[in-house]
C-alpha cells in the first residue's frame, strides 16, 4: 500500500470543518468520510478553535502590552557580551595569523 503525499490544508477550510465538527449536524466520522480526512484530525482543529476562541473578545490593547515588556537592559547587556566575545575571537584569529579569513 503506497502512502499518499502529506496535504496542507487552508486556514479557511481547517475552519470550515472545526466549525462543521462544533455545530453537530454530522458526526465526526461522516465529516472525515466526505472530505477524505482522519476523524482525529479534524478533531483537534475543533479543539484548536475552542482554545483559541477565549483570546476573540480580549481587547486588542492588552496583547500588545504584554509582548512589549521585553528586558531591553538584559539585551544590552548580551549585545555588549557577544560584542566582547567577537573581539576576542577576532584578536585571537589575527595573533593565530589567520586574520585575512575574517574578510
Amino acid at each position: 500500500m503506497s502512502r499518499r503525499p502529506r496535504r496542507n490544508h487552508t486556514s479557511a477550510f481547517k475552519t470550515k470543518m472545526a466549525l462543521a465538527a462544533i455545530r453537530g449536524e454530522y458526526t465526526l466520522g461522516e465529516l472525515a468520510q466526505k472530505n477524505d480526512i482522519h476523524p482525529n484530525q479534524i478533531k483537534q482543529w475543533r479543539d484548536q478553535l475552542l482554545e483559541g476562541a477565549v483570546g476573540v473578545f480580549d481587547r486588542p490593547g492588552k496583547a500588545m502590552k504584554e509582548e512589549e515588556q521585553i528586558d531591553v537592559k538584559t539585551l544590552h547587556a548580551k549585545i555588549g557580551e557577544l560584542t566582547l566575545e567577537n573581539d576576542f575571537l577576532s584578536g585571537a584569529l589575527t595573533k593565530a595569523g589567520l586574520g585575512s579569513a575574517k574578510k
